[in-house]
């Protein structure tokens, strides 16, 4: 019974399959024109494989390194912590990679260092050429004002070298190599660069004259303590992320770009409008213009642009030369609408210039000269002659042309004017910036107390457009 009944099963079964198949042909040639179903691959882009200490350490002692580590608790730790609690920060590295390890490497290479070292700047700016620390490091390597022109990358306004990725990377990469010169070890080179040579000296010697990271570990700064192990954990994440499943859900690649130079001042905005290039890329090949704009200071610096113009752009080199030449005025708008924002001290200096109210002349650096000076004479202050001329420091030369926005021209002239009106007494304005003390300096022998008597004042406060006599 049991044996006729496993017959009746199968046959059952049988029939079955056949009837199934059979629906499936009149299915088939019923709906002849209906595409066949391509089925993808689904991806688990949030999954987060579980991984065990000895796993990474299997995997790091098989790692092809030019810097190789053993793991530690410390390290793993971070590895942790970028592959579970913080995977969001290693994705976004990941899709930058591709847009600036080649160029790492490449001249990393150039200087005979070790290819990992380009693992750094992930670190260092999250491949950022814009990241700003609260200390005013800037750049995809970081580099304080100071360090930056000791590698010819300077600041100004306009330009900020130190955001240029090549300028940086080969700056990074002789700094680097001169403190691997100093002691002889990556790691505590690397160390070096985040705290500084002497921190690491004084680890050194409180130490006992231990040479190794791992030896100078407890001597050395807070944040130098995990700066190393971090370096360290993403140089083993890269390398397993697939295991680790970074799988990026939107690729990014990068511009393919030449550099083209007008050896002119430039205004950034209409190349990209005359050349039908989008302004944002131009800013994003170009990370070190700030405002859309190449002063006369920096005018033999190349721009560059994406390939695919190149060739447009070279043929029309000269046709573009003056269209694109940066007016003095088109600066400060640039300036206004890039500032406004981000720095309210120059969008006011910059604003200020644009009045239409306002005068601007050209004042020649005499003897004696300092900005202080010159700003009281003119009834503005430092820091509106220093936005104005796009200075970074206090420096002036004497022969040094400064552009002044002063209303209803300079301070010289406006006594002069107010001096020379018919009538008696003599009645000078009161402009702005102005006060008692800078108006009797300007005129030979009158005191602030004199002023005050002629206009029977009682205290040194003036306002703009005030009437005093002078005499």
């Amino acid at each position: 019974m049991k044996k006729h009944f496993i017959l009746i099963c199968a046959f059952l079964a049988f029939v079955a399959a056949s009837h199934i198949s059979y629906g499936q042909e009149l299915y088939e040639i019923n709906n002849s024109t209906i595409e066949e179903e391509t089925i993808s691959p689904i991806y688990q882009f949030e999954y987060i494989p579980d991984f065990t200490y000895s796993e990474v350490a299997e995997r790091i002692r098989n790692m092809e390194t030019s810097m190789p580590f053993e793991l530690n608790e410390r390290i793993f730790a971070f590895i942790n912590y970028f592959a579970v609690r913080n995977r969001d920060y290693t994705k976004m590295v990941l899709q930058r990679m591709d847009t600036y390890f080649p160029m790492f490497e490449e001249t990393l290479a150039a200087h005979d260092m070790p290819d990992d070292v380009k693992f750094l700047a992930i670190i260092e700016s999250g491949l950022n050429p814009k990241a700003k620390s609260r200390v005013g490091a800037m750049g995809l390597w970081q580099f304080m004002p100071a360090t930056g022109r000791m590698y010819h990358m300077h600041t100004n306004m306009d330009i900020d070298d130190r955001m240029d990725p090549e300028m940086s990377t080969e700056a990074a990469a002789k700094y680097l190599k001169s403190l691997y010169r100093m002691f002889n070890d990556w790691e505590v080179a690397l160390a070096a660069y985040n705290c500084g040579p002497g921190n690491v000296r004084k680890a050194i010697r409180r130490s006992g004259g231990k040479s190794k990271f791992w030896d100078l570990y407890n001597y050395l700064p807070k944040e130098t303590r995990s700066y190393i192990p971090q370096f360290q954990a993403m140089m083993y994440l890269i390398r397993h992320a697939e295991e680790h499943n970074f799988v990026l859900e939107e690729p990014t690649y990068p511009i393919a770009y030449e550099k083209i130079n007008f050896n002119q001042e430039l205004d950034l905005e209409e190349l990209a409008n005359l050349t039908g290039l989008c302004i944002e890329d131009l800013e994003h090949l170009n990370p070190s213009i700030q405002n859309r704009l190449i002063p006369n200071s920096n005018k033999h610096m190349a721009v560059r642009v994406p390939k695919n113009k190149v060739d447009y752009i070279a043929e029309n080199k000269e046709h573009f030369a003056s269209a694109v030449k940066l007016t003095s005025e088109r600066a400060i708008d640039l300036r206004i609408a890039s500032n406004q924002n981000s720095n309210p001290a120059v969008a006011k200096a910059v604003a200020a210039a644009n009045s239409g109210d306002n005068t601007r002349i050209a004042y020649k650096v005499k003897s004696g000269d300092v900005l202080g000076k010159i700003a009281q004479n003119h009834g503005t202050t430092v820091t509106n002659i220093k936005t104005w001329n796009n200075l970074t420091s206090n420096n002036i030369r004497i022969g040094q042309t400064l552009y002044i926005y002063t209303k209803n021209g300079n301070f010289e002239s406006s006594i002069a004017q107010n001096s020379s009106n018919s009538g008696n007494p003599k009645v000078y304005t009161v402009q702005p910036g102005d006060s008692l003390w800078l108006i009797s300096k300007k005129l030979n022998g009158v005191t602030v107390d004199q002023i005050k008597k002629l206009n029977n004042l009682n205290t040194n406060q003036i306002k703009p457009g005030q009437k005093l006599i002078i005499g």
